[in-house]
């Protein structure tokens, strides 16, 4: 039972850091669009601050991926 307990808090973990992950490529998207369109220098420090974040959350997200596929 312990086991399942795992996999199930693994899913629950993963599905958090998908949503995260594709919240901070929105917000990317949409201040590099805002950036290369317009020019919006303040957008272009957004979208890289975001980048940095979907970085850090995509790292995590392949450390509980490959923790997932050990058990």
């Amino acid at each position: 039972m312990l086991s399942l307990h795992l996999n199930y808090k693994t899913i629950d973990t993963m599905n958090e850091l998908v949503a995260k992950i594709n919240e901070a490529f929105e917000a990317f998207s949409k201040d590099a669009e805002l950036q290369v369109e317009k020019g919006n220098k303040a957008a272009g420090t957004r979208a890289r601050k975001a980048s940095l974040e979907l970085e850090k959350l995509m790292k995590e997200f392949r450390k509980v991926s490959v923790e997932a596929g050990k058990n």
